[in-house]
């Protein structure tokens, strides 16, 4: 399909807009939810595994369904999917804005995981889309780094909102944001689709995959309530059957979710690994930080917000000229170097304990960690999506996004048994210290491990990507081939 859309000009402008604003509406939505989890709790007298399961019904719904939605915009249009997944988020944002209970306020977030699952994929493939092939990694960039900065502005929003009104208010914010996406998305963005795909998605794949990754999340989160017992037994033994299904289905079925020669390129391998493990760790933090800044550290969820203030900035500085710098001399230093820098900082946050003042014991850290997100998040986004074959650009981004997202999943329903968290225990400020010093070690060592898997990636992917032609076979292809 031929570009329409050059970096600089006004509809470039304008689809920029649209796609930061949609996918900047579920990184908002997340860490605004973070600030206001102690508010939740004490209202509706949620543990920590209703906690858990307000996070992760999310993130499952999210993880689950987004490869079946990066398909669904490549057979019927990026832009017509995005817009469909705005809506269906504004929607579910109403049911959790306005939930009485902690089991009904877990159910919207499930159907907003869903509107999430529908539109995030769909503004990533849209920019790999429409935009020229010289201008994706710098529009990518900026994507990154706007979008990130509704995700660093949301404790902020969520702290305001929270200790103005309370957290309702956090969900129902989504509202007015939705409408204005989709009018700008029905506006100035051009519609987009795979021409060669088949006309039926694989909806069978992804209820397989969603089983498997349910089965998991359920025995990780309850085995620290519960043990071993029949429930959690059960939930993990559906798990890992529904996952291993899911798989041997893609390898051997005629029409896959996920077309299995993307992963014979060693690049879209490695770099879908290293966003696992960033994401699960950077999600293990944000989450812990406020609960520890508020809990521990006695701040307002206002305070708690302006915490996070300076990786806001460094995202917004930082994020676009990282992607650009990917474009001209590869990614391999930044995904290397980034999460390695990105890891120290969550050392140095172990500083933040009860007595530490913002200046020592919070502000290092948040500074290193952000300038570590900055350097890795776009020419990582950008490695993954090049390493695939320009027809496959919503399953790519949806693969990307579901990793990112598992990793995610994982984190928030491994992290607190690990770190010794359970019941009520995040109400605790001396168990929570105790808690979220342990998960810090674990986090920056996760973050570490991917860096160090990037030094196995092609460094000239993006120039390949720049340069190369769609070749509709796949053992052709240069982005499916192993090795530089």
């Amino acid at each position: 399909m031929a570009q329409t859309v050059v970096w600089g000009t006004g509809r470039a402008r304008a689809v920029l807009a649209t796609t930061i604003l949609g996918s900047g509406l579920a990184m908002l939505d997340s860490t605004i939810v973070n600030v206001a989890l102690p508010h939740i709790g004490a209202e509706l007298g949620a543990s920590v595994a209703g906690l858990q399961w307000v996070l992760d019904g999310y993130l499952l719904s999210l993880a689950a369904l987004v490869l079946v939605a990066g398909s669904l915009g490549d057979r019927y249009g990026r832009r017509r999917v995005f817009t469909a997944g705005v809506l269906w988020f504004g929607v579910a944002s109403l049911l959790c804005g306005l939930a009485p209970t902690t089991e009904l306020l877990v159910v919207a977030r499930v159907l907003q995981g869903v509107g999430g699952a529908l539109l995030t994929p769909g503004s990533l493939a849209i920019l790999q889309s429409v935009f020229t092939r010289a201008d994706r990694a710098k529009a990518i960039g900026a994507w990154s780094g706007l979008s990130g900065v509704a995700a660093a502005v949301g404790p902020l929003v969520g702290g305001l909102l929270v200790q103005a009104w309370s957290w309702r208010p956090a969900f129902l914010v989504n509202l007015p944001l939705a409408a204005v996406c989709v009018w700008l998305a029905r506006r100035h963005v051009p519609e987009s689709r795979d021409e060669e795909s088949s006309d039926h998605p694989n909806i069978a794949d992804s209820v397989i995959g969603a089983l498997g990754l349910t089965g998991i999340t359920a025995a990780l989160v309850e085995a620290p309530v519960r043990g071993p017992d029949a429930l959690v037994v059960s939930a993990a033994v559906v798990g890992v059957a529904g996952l291993v299904v899911f798989v041997v289905r893609q390898v051997r079925g005629r029409d896959p979710l996920v077309p299995p020669h993307l992963f014979s390129d060693r690049t879209f391998v490695l770099a879908n690994a290293l966003t696992f493990l960033v994401y699960a760790a950077l999600t293990g933090v944000t989450v812990l930080m406020v609960l520890q800044l508020q809990v521990s550290l006695h701040y307002t969820p206002t305070a708690a917000g302006l915490a996070g203030l300076p990786i806001t900035a460094i995202m917004l500085v930082l994020s676009a000229r990282a992607g650009n710098l990917a474009q001209r001399i590869g990614p391999k230093v930044q995904l290397i170097g980034g999460p390695i820098v990105l890891g120290v900082g969550m050392l140095m946050l172990r500083w933040a304990e009860p007595g530490a003042s913002y200046w020592t014991g919070v502000l290092p850290g948040v500074v290193v960690f952000g300038l570590g997100l900055a350097a890795v998040v776009a020419p990582v986004t950008a490695t993954a999506l090049a390493a695939a074959p320009d027809r496959y650009a919503g399953v790519a981004s949806g693969v990307n996004n579901a990793v990112a997202r598992t990793g995610g999943l994982v984190a928030v329903a491994v992290l607190p048994a690990v770190a010794g968290l359970s019941g009520g225990a995040y109400a605790d400020p001396a168990a929570l210290t105790g808690g979220w010093r342990t998960a810090l070690l674990v986090c920056a060592g996760a973050a570490v491990a991917g860096g160090l898997l990037a030094l196995g990636a092609d460094n000239g992917v993006l120039g390949a990507a720049a340069t190369r032609d769609d070749d509709p076979d796949p053992a052709d292809s240069p982005a499916t081939r192993v090795g530089p």
